[in-house]
């Protein structure tokens, strides 16, 4: 065991913000579960998972698919001949491909995906994807990333996937200031940000994960990026390496994060703050109106997050100021400290924060503490619910649509329904 505590961060009023930063044994998705909802987002792709039979078992389970589906994800099992080095490993992903393309033809771009089946064995994917590029230019573009579950948590998959597309976006072709948004979005949250800035006037937004492959946005000093998720260093590190410069904000969820969130593009894009208020007015409203019926549901309700999707610091925000919930522990895998800053800034002041996870010790603390409601991997949710804890499985706040003020209070919803659910158990 390992574990100490340090500061991180300051508060508005110059409090420091500890974090218990824990090493042990861990409760988490790999990497390839990001497939489920990133095969959905970029229309003309194909994610093709390199490992074993225990990878497409998972991605199967995860989607949900029924077996006379064609979906845009599939596993090239890896057997025993081939851990062994008894064929070519090489010789038989060119194969697979070719078979795959020729099936497929409405495929434009490929994703090969490794899996710590390959990884253990050594295959460069990445030389893979160059030499399949090579052959299958320019009909089908073929990119590498890696959804390996080795010391990863599974929404870094959407990272890896969207930082292989960066060195692959094309340079602007013009000087003007542009507006990117990162991250993927239901396509329903996606329209109505389009909208929004729209009405702002901030006309040059592009997407990242585009819809089509063809619509990969371009990339230069002249973007502006906004993050939608919290989980993509990667990805945003990449963009920085192009020239693009991040815009400071909280995440677009509830009420108030969405507002800072459309805020911070419409200073940079030089928006009149009148115009910025008649815009956002309407939608605030109405959301907050929405929000009523749950905080009634939630308020004084306590909460512990235990660490698996990374957006556990903007839900705890979300939860404590727009829903009154109290916070008992809120843990997130990995804490980017200055992605997350605007977020820590708003948290209470004596939040307790955990960074990585001791699985054991934070049960231990969640036992202890008893709370409402626990947020929580679905590796540790029936356990818990066993002994008579009501709980919320994390993976469906990353399935859901939850950014923007129309979602709002579907997400409020989310962790009333548990609640209500033990109620009628109970009664």
């Amino acid at each position: 065991m390992n574990v100490h505590v340090q500061g991180c961060q300051v508060a508005a009023d110059g409090a420091p913000k500890p974090v218990r930063r824990e090493n042990g044994q861990r409760e988490v998705f790999c990497g390839l579960t990001g497939i489920v909802w990133l095969h959905r987002k970029i229309q003309d792709a194909f994610f093709l998972v390199v490992g074993s039979r225990t990878c497409a078992h998972l991605i199967q389970s995860a989607a949900g698919v029924m077996i006379f589906a064609e979906p845009r994800f599939a596993t090239a099992i890896m057997e025993e001949k081939d851990l062994a080095g008894l064929t070519d490993a090489n010789d038989e992903l060119d194969r697979i491909v070719a078979q795959l393309i020729a099936r497929r033809p409405e495929i434009r771009l490929l994703f090969l995906v490794g899996s710590c089946p390959s990884e253990v064995i050594k295959l460069d994917l990445s030389r893979a994807a160059l030499r399949l590029s090579q052959k299958f230019s320019p009909a089908v573009r073929i990119l590498n990333y890696s959804g390996s579950g080795i010391e990863t948590t599974f929404t870094q998959g959407e990272d890896a996937c969207l930082a292989s597309l960066v060195p692959a976006a094309p340079p602007p072709r013009t000087s003007e200031d542009q507006l990117l948004i990162v991250g993927s979005l239901a396509d329903v949250v996606e329209d109505q940000f389009i909208r929004l800035f729209d009405a702002l006037g901030i006309g040059r937004v592009q997407f990242l994960p585009p819809r089509k492959a063809a619509a990969l946005p371009a990339i230069g000093p002249n973007t502006r990026f906004l993050l939608a998720q919290p989980f993509l260093a990667d990805t945003a590190r990449a963009l920085e390496d192009r020239g693009a410069k991040r815009l400071a904000a909280p995440f677009p969820l509830g009420v108030e994060g969405t507002t800072a969130w459309l805020r911070a593009a419409a200073d940079t894009f030089g928006v009149a703050p009148a115009l910025f208020e008649a815009v956002t007015q309407p939608h605030r409203i109405r959301a907050e109106r929405a929000l009523l019926r749950y905080r009634v549901q939630l308020s004084g309700r306590s909460i512990f997050l235990f660490p698996d999707s990374q957006l556990e610091i903007p839900l705890a925000r979300f939860l404590s100021r727009e829903l009154s919930m109290q916070l008992v522990e809120v843990g997130t895998p990995y804490l980017h400290r200055e992605h997350l800053a605007e977020e820590l800034r708003l948290l209470p002041d004596d939040v307790v924060l955990s960074e990585g996870q001791d699985v054991d010790l934070q049960l231990d603390r969640c036992r202890a503490a008893r709370p409402d409601l626990v947020v929580c991997g679905l590796g540790l949710a029936n356990p818990l619910e066993a002994e008579g804890m009501t709980t919320k499985w994390s993976i469906e706040l990353v399935f859901t649509p939850i950014q923007g003020y129309e979602q709002a209070a579907d997400l409020a919803e989310l962790f009333a329904r548990p609640l209500v659910r033990r109620a009628k158990l109970v009664a």
